[in-house]
């Protein structure tokens, strides 16, 4: 565990959200990903404490946080972000899958001084698909949890295993939830169909992110869906102002599993070169 402070900070609709905060330097919060706790970027974390003071939120319905609440959506979510940064004085952030698109819908309303997005999870013309829904609802009602993660695991694509048979998923989703996150993993799997039903009703043809101004980083891997890299470069052509790097080696998880340190100096890299611009 990287050695962190603890607080939290009440957002709009007035639920508790955690956060982790550990470094020094400006403020830069971190949105973690589906199945995700602030925990799980300790490495990104140790890779930029010495250059920011990095905020992880537990979001909400995970950890240190409240619930989703009856009236869950993406913009309950970015006004939790927004109280993190408030609270902390912060203007950079990062936002992983799921945490990319409260991220950016974030920046729609309340610009930042640099966003960095790996993978979000946005759907262009119906490109991110949602008919594995009910099957995982249905898995998950009757307790069923390592169907319901089979379910999930083959209907995002989200693990580099291409288009194998269930009982691979089946095997994976056995793995996963007796491992050590386990127990955590199972407790936050209830919050991804509320999560997964707003990435279905914010699907459009992309263009209401045409209006972020925030200087913006555009991260992917090529070890991940085409339908995830594809929306990335579909954001890219409309962002006013944006770069998009796919890494060909990177899949889903490299920010909080396979690759932080990769991830952190992107970050890095990018911040260092939006500040000289702005200090000319």
């Amino acid at each position: 565990m990287v050695t962190a402070t603890t607080f939290r900070v009440r957002s709009a609709d007035g639920t508790s959200i955690g956060v982790l905060s550990a470094g020094r330097g400006p403020g830069l919060v971190v949105v973690p990903g589906n199945n995700r706790r602030a925990h799980h970027y300790d490495a990104l974390v140790r890779a930029l404490e010495n250059d920011y003071t990095v905020h992880v939120m537990d979001r909400r319905g995970r950890g240190l946080s409240g619930p989703q609440g009856p009236y869950y959506s993406i913009e309950a979510e970015a006004s939790d972000v927004f109280a993190v940064m408030r609270e902390t004085g912060s203007d950079l952030l990062f936002g992983h899958s799921h945490g990319g698109l409260v991220a950016l819908h974030l920046a729609l309303w309340r610009p930042v001084d640099a966003l960095v997005v790996y993978e979000p999870a946005v759907s262009i013309g119906g490109s991110f698909d949602v008919d594995w829904l009910p099957t995982f609802q249905r898995h998950l009602a009757l307790g069923q949890h390592g169907a319901a993660m089979a379910t999930f695991l083959k209907g995002t694509r989200l693990v580099p295993i291409g288009d194998a048979p269930y009982f691979v998923y089946r095997a994976l989703a056995h793995l996963l939830l007796r491992g050590a996150d386990g127990a955590e993993t199972r407790a936050m799997m209830p919050t991804t169909p509320a999560e997964i039903a707003e990435i279905a009703r914010l699907d459009s043809d992309g263009r209401r992110y045409a209006s972020i101004q925030s200087p913006t980083l555009l991260l992917g891997g090529g070890r991940t869906p085409d339908y995830l890299t594809t929306a990335l470069r579909r954001l890219d052509q409309l962002l006013p102002d944006s770069e998009c790097h796919v890494h060909p080696d990177l899949d889903h998880n490299a920010p909080d599993l396979n690759a932080p340190v990769a991830i952190a100096a992107e970050i890095s890299r990018f911040v260092r070169r939006r500040a000289a611009v702005v200090t000319g």
